[in-house]
């Protein structure tokens, strides 16, 4: 069932699929849909979602700060108030599992299972996050400038996204046009205000964290790899699953193996 709910003037879209408990709350990564996790289907309520600014052919968020994550959270518990929704399995992918985190940092209490997907904490020093804004101010100037055809040729050529490179011409396609029909000015404001180097440096709170959390990486995307590592060896209440045969996008490649794991996470 697609769903439309208005939260402080934003239309957001949703697709909620089957019936029962758990209920899961998916974030597709940067550039993606509500569509990027749909092949992603464990026992339950499936609650897949357009992030703040993304999304087919939307106008331009005139209000560039909401795309912070602080911001964007405050609009997603409000959405799930407006679905009578208290506690969700939250699962989130790159872009998205650094908003989860931030989810489940800022409001552990809507949290039953927090599922990290080729995620990070942040960066972990001033120095690094100060490079960062400033590489992700370059890449939303350049969006803008570009477009969005030019801008996406160049992130698919990423060495992150080599192994989707084995992928069907069909699925490839699906990747593609989900990334060709975004808004270019939402693009490069959520690098802006919510890349890598914008969002909190959560490193120091994984210690504190007491929900449950599964990492899940792919065995081929070795940067995440190492960063998932260090995160395992911080959280108190963690599993980790490395997926062989899989890069960074594991969901997109891998489904099968994810929704493996989903199902074990005991409710």
């Amino acid at each position: 069932m697609r769903k439309k709910v208005i939260i402080n003037g934003y239309e957001y879209e949703l697709e909620i699929q089957g019936t029962g408990k758990p209920t899961w709350l998916f974030f597709h990564g940067f550039m993606g849909s509500l569509a990027d996790y749909q092949g992603i289907t464990p026992t339950g309520t499936r609650i897949y979602m357009n992030l703040l600014g993304f999304g087919s052919k939307l106008k331009t968020i005139k209000q560039s700060q909401r795309f912070m994550g602080h911001q964007q959270v405050t609009d997603i518990c409000r959405l799930l108030d407006k679905l009578s929704i208290n506690k969700v399995n939250l699962v989130g992918y790159s872009m998205g599992a650094r908003l989860a985190l931030v989810f489940g940092h800022t409001v552990p209490n809507r949290v039953g299972h927090l599922v990290l997907e080729s995620g990070t904490a942040g960066l972990m020093t001033q120095d690094l996050r100060q490079q960062r804004i400033i590489a992700d101010g370059h890449k939303a100037d350049h969006v803008t400038q570009v477009g969005m055809s030019t801008f996406i040729r160049e992130w698919e050529q990423l060495p992150l996204f080599k192994s989707q490179k084995s992928m069907s011409a069909a699925q490839q396609l699906f990747m593609h046009e989900q990334r060709l029909n975004q808004n270019a000015q939402n693009v490069a404001n959520s690098l802006r205000f919510f890349g890598t180097g914008a969002m909190p440096n959560l490193w120091p709170e994984l210690a504190y964290m007491h929900i449950p959390v599964t990492l899940i990486t792919g065995m081929d995307d070795h940067k995440f790899t190492q960063i998932n590592q260090k995160m395992q060896q911080q959280l108190p209440n963690v599993q980790w699953c490395q997926v062989p045969q899989a890069g960074h996008n594991v969901h997109f490649e891998r489904p099968d193996q994810v929704i493996d794991i989903l199902n074990a996470i005991h409710h």
